[in-house]
């Protein structure tokens, strides 16, 4: 398989988890975190996908400034319905991260490791920020993505409606792609810590 080299050139985030410790799954239960591995879950690479990816590292970086987050020991919030919009798929990078599941997650063993019920979504949309909260200490963030600062090419919507409509042609698909992917690119190498794309804030 062949994936665009700037997947493995954008921020790795590391979590430690004491289940996957606990059954042997990692040595010491530390877990590395690449872009390549939200775009398998996705299926497909995206500035959904790579803003999930770096929304759920800052959050994770602001609740542990000194360590390694643990997973299973974060709760996240997701500030609007499961099925609105793009909120789904930032909910599913943001499980992969964290370990925080909805009510089909792990239930865990006798008290601990539960991830099921950490995910929870709004029942109507309540603004833009993913609020993220550590349990043992309570600390809470929101987490903001705003990508305006990296328009897409102006092309773009006259070649996707080419594609759609079934008239593209092998040019126009491959700039297509390749437009879409220099936008995700500068997103991940470019803007990762820039605090007007990704805006962390304490909550009280």
């Amino acid at each position: 398989m062949s994936f665009p080299d700037f997947y493995e050139q954008a921020p790795v985030v590391r979590t430690y988890d004491p289940f996957a410790a606990m059954l042997g799954a990692a040595r010491d239960g530390l877990l590395d975190y690449h872009y390549l591995d939200a775009v398998r879950l996705a299926g497909h690479s995206c500035p959904t996908v790579a803003g999930a990816f770096l929304i759920g590292r800052a959050a994770l970086a602001a609740l542990y400034p000194d360590e390694p987050a643990e997973r299973g020991n974060i709760a996240v919030h997701m500030p609007a319905p499961e099925d609105e919009g793009v909120t789904g798929v930032m909910a599913q990078v943001l499980t992969l991260l964290t370990g925080a599941a909805a009510v089909n997650g792990f239930h865990g063993m006798r008290g601990r490791f539960r991830r099921k019920g950490l995910l929870s979504f709004a029942n109507q949309r309540e603004g833009d920020a993913i609020i993220f909260t550590r349990l043992d200490n309570n600390v809470r963030v929101a987490v903001t993505l705003d990508v305006s600062l990296i328009p897409a090419d102006p092309d773009q919507g006259e070649r996707l409606m080419a594609i759609l409509q079934n008239y593209a042609d092998a040019s126009q698909q491959a700039a297509f792609a390749a437009a879409w992917q220099d936008r995700v690119r500068r997103l991940l190498l470019e803007f990762a810590d820039d605090p007007r794309v990704i805006r962390v804030t304490p909550v009280n």
